[in-house]
Parts: structure tokens; sequence; C-alpha cells
């Protein structure tokens, strides 16, 4: 697996992190997801998921996602995938329908 992004943030906030207990990062556990970019659960997707500890703007999409953009975790996923950097509406298709043929493969 790739680099994580609670790995990157070092925040804790990941199933048995040292800040555990303040509430678990719903992007660590989100298993729709995993395996995308090849991170573990959401962690290399963290932007499409809601509620993550992060975020100023968890509840509002199109705000959080403007948030995530100049995070440099993000920037660091985009660079390294290069062409197989799958776009957020995928992800968030993967999110809805995880079951629907039509949803784009993982990564």
């Amino acid at each position: 697996m790739k680099q994580n992004c609670w790995q990157f943030k070092d925040c804790g906030r990941e199933p048995g992190g040292r800040y555990s207990n303040d509430g678990i990062c719903p992007a660590s556990v989100e298993n729709r997801l995993h395996g995308s970019h090849g991170g573990q659960n959401a962690g290399r997707a963290c932007w499409v998921v809601p509620k993550t500890p992060c975020s100023e703007n968890s509840q509002n999409f199109e705000l959080k996602y403007r948030e995530c953009s100049r995070c440099n975790f993000y920037k660091k996923v985009r660079y390294e995938e290069k062409r197989n950097f799958e776009l957020s509406l995928h992800l968030l298709q993967r999110l809805a329908f995880p079951d629907s043929p039509d949803s784009p493969p993982m990564s």
C-alpha cells in the first residue's frame, strides 16, 4: 500500500491511532474506496469522504473539495498517480453505488 492521508498528516485518527479516542477519521475506515490510488480504505481518496476532521467544510462537498485541492497530500496523490488519478466523480459514484457494474474499476 502507498502512503495514506493519516500517515502523511500524522493525525493519529486512524483505528488504534494515538488520537483515535477523539474520533476515528471516516477516511481511515471507508472500505468502499479501498485500493483507490493504491491506498488503504479511503486513505488516498479522503477528499471525497464526508466529515473528515481535517476539513472545516466537511458537510459541503464543493467547499470541502476546494479546500482539499489545496492540500499537500491531495497534490502528492495527483502527482504520484499522474494518468491513473481517479476523478472525484468516479470516486463519488463508488461511494454512492458500490455494487454498480457502471462504477469504474478500482485502481
